[in-house]
Parts: C-alpha cells; structure tokens; sequence
C-alpha cells in the first residue's frame, strides 16, 4: 500500500473544503460515487490527462492510511490499480498542500513528492 496518495483540486474547490472543514470531493468524484485519487506514480498522468492547461490548481498529499478501510485501490486506466474514497476525506488525512502550477510548457509543474 502506497503511504501517501495525491489529489489535484481547484484551489476554490479545496478552500471552500477548508472553510467547510470537510472535503465531499470534485463534481467528478461526487457523480462517481468515491473521489479519485492518485499514486506518486500517477498524479503526473492524471494532471495531463484530466487537467490539461488548467492552471489554479493544488497537489493535496495524503496520509493514506488515516483513511481506514473505505480507501479502496480499484482498476482503472489500463488495469492500474487507483486509490479511491468511498467517503468524505477527512482533512485530518492531509499532509500537505502545494500549488500545481502551469510551466512554460503548458505542463504541470510538480513539487517534490513523498514515494
């Protein structure tokens, strides 16, 4: 089991969650039924794949073993195995939080993560 998993939000969406003192998840997550999240391995793709070109975003680290057994690592893109909530997260659970950055590129710049 990965130690820590990452989910990249919109800054609005993550300080409403602060002021809220919870997090429900992205309007993705909600119609999903669980929210996504990545592993280190992952979170780059992730950020290309589903955010492209967005820029205000966040890298949310997690403790992912703060949240218990309702975290379930399931198969998705190409039979990899991705970490999903079947709950509200629990601001408790996070590490840290960093800005997600556009480079020059057009690509996300990633802070140093944890394995």
């Amino acid at each position: 089991m990965h130690a820590t998993i990452y989910k990249i939000t919109p800054e609005t969406l993550w300080r409403t969650a602060e002021a809220e003192g919870r997090f429900t998840g992205a309007p993705v997550d909600l119609s999903d039924g669980f929210i996504h999240f990545s592993t280190r391995e992952q979170a780059m793709e992730t950020a290309a794949r589903h955010f492209s070109g967005q820029d205000g975003l966040l890298l949310v680290a997690v403790d992912a073993s703060a949240l218990g057994e309702k975290l379930i690592f399931e198969a998705s893109r190409g039979g990899a195995l991705f970490p999903h909530l079947y709950a509200e997260m629990p601001l408790s659970a996070v590490k840290w939080v960093k800005p997600l950055p556009l480079g020059a590129d057009g690509k996300h710049v990633f802070p140093d993560m944890e394995p």
